[in-house]
């Protein structure tokens, strides 16, 4: 699942949101669909592993790793597994 930045075109609020093959996301703070993609900068050099760790640390509060048992889970969380 990709994280796309997006601008709200109905409150101007802008957000990143990990995107689901088919789905359409929605504004967190008004909950419209009219939104705007905006171009993603590049990681820099080096930082990589910790903007992974900082994506994983959302994805786990937004229910996103449910799914995996609580010791994958764990791991996941320490960077000790890859998804």
């Amino acid at each position: 699942m990709p994280i796309y930045d997006y601008n709200c075109q109905g409150c101007g609020h802008p957000f990143e949101v990990l995107v689901r093959a088919g789905s359409t996301p929605a504004c967190p703070q008004c909950g419209s669909t009219a939104l705007e993609k905006q171009v993603s900068r590049l990681a820099p050099a080096g930082k990589i592993e910790a903007i992974r760790m900082a994506h994983r640390r959302v994805a786990a509060a937004q229910g996103h790793l449910d799914h995996y048992s609580p010791s994958d889970k764990a791991k996941l969380l320490k960077g000790k597994k890859n998804i």
